[in-house]
């Protein structure tokens, strides 16, 4: 009816409507943006987005992080004997074997300066430029260690359900592994590893951190393995989608991502573990 009253609607007409709404959009946009800066949460977005080139870019960048009169030292070394070099790398290697995943902790208490030397252990990681980009979070206390299941629990109910897929869910069945995760409260500990996006300088400008993934990763390589030296058990758990809540929860700044949680303690008397096989040397070694 319209088409044949005036003509040029066919033509025009639907972008009489969809202009309006599209500036319409816009409109909306703008608002929102003003809004978040107001509140400051675009300035939190900026500085959680750094990048290695932004910050190079900045002025009074020019001078290296470490003092440039940075003090050489000798290495002091004790050689070990062959014998010596045999045998402890056959004990490491006996510890090291015997790590497990465990599901069931023990609440028995564990001495906090044992978790400290832990942890020192992990600091002791190589990291690019020496920028040490790791933060470690030691949790105790109960009401907090319950929030971070009901985070966890709540987000991993959805990721078993619907974010993780038919594949991955049945590859997890034989491990008989799911949302609940009592661990988390059962566990005298809990050591939640933070990624240091970049860091801070004295004069309040960001710092460059180079390979921090790789650098983080070993961090918690030296962690898990300080772990089972010390005689304790943990389970290596990555929440997915729980990284802002957790940040939040923990008080952690915007130049903080969650990398890895672990519980940490004794295992529990009626711990079991799947009998698994780990694959032989000749499966994982390349000699050339």
């Amino acid at each position: 009816m319209l088409a044949e009253l005036f003509p040029f609607w066919t033509n025009y007409g639907y972008c009489l409507i969809i202009i309006p709404i599209f500036y319409g959009i816009i409109n909306i946009i703008s608002k929102y943006k003003q809004l978040r800066c107001e509140s400051g949460e675009e300035n939190k977005n900026l500085r959680d987005s750094y990048s290695t080139e932004y910050i190079e870019d900045e002025p009074g960048n020019d001078e290296p992080a470490l003092s440039i009169d940075l003090e050489h030292i000798p290495y002091v070394y004790a050689k070990p004997s062959v014998e010596d070099l045999k045998n402890r790398a056959k004990e490491f290697y006996k510890i090291a074997n015997a790590r497990r995943t465990i599901r069931f902790f023990s609440s028995e208490p564990v001495p906090r300066s044992v978790i400290h030397d832990i942890i020192k252990a992990a600091g002791t990681a190589p990291s690019g430029a020496h920028t040490e980009p790791w933060t470690f979070v030691v949790v105790s206390d109960k009401e907090t260690k319950m929030r971070i299941r009901e985070i966890i629990e709540q987000e991993e109910e959805i990721n078993y359900k619907k974010r993780m897929g038919k594949k991955w869910t049945t590859d997890l069945k034989p491990l008989k592994t799911n949302w609940i995760k009592e661990y988390l409260t059962q566990a005298p500990y809990l050591i939640i590893v933070f990624k240091q996006k970049y860091g801070m300088l004295a004069n309040g400008r960001p710092k460059i951190h180079y390979y921090c993934d790789m650098s983080v990763s070993i961090a918690c390589g030296i962690l898990i393995t300080a772990i089972q030296f010390a005689g304790l058990v943990t389970l290596t758990s990555t929440p997915l989608n729980c990284g802002p809540a957790l940040r939040t929860l923990l008080g952690r700044p915007f130049n903080e991502k969650l990398c890895l949680l672990l519980p940490v303690g004794y295992p529990a008397d009626d711990a079991t573990v799947p009998k698994l096989e780990r694959k032989p040397l000749e499966d994982i070694l390349i000699e050339i």
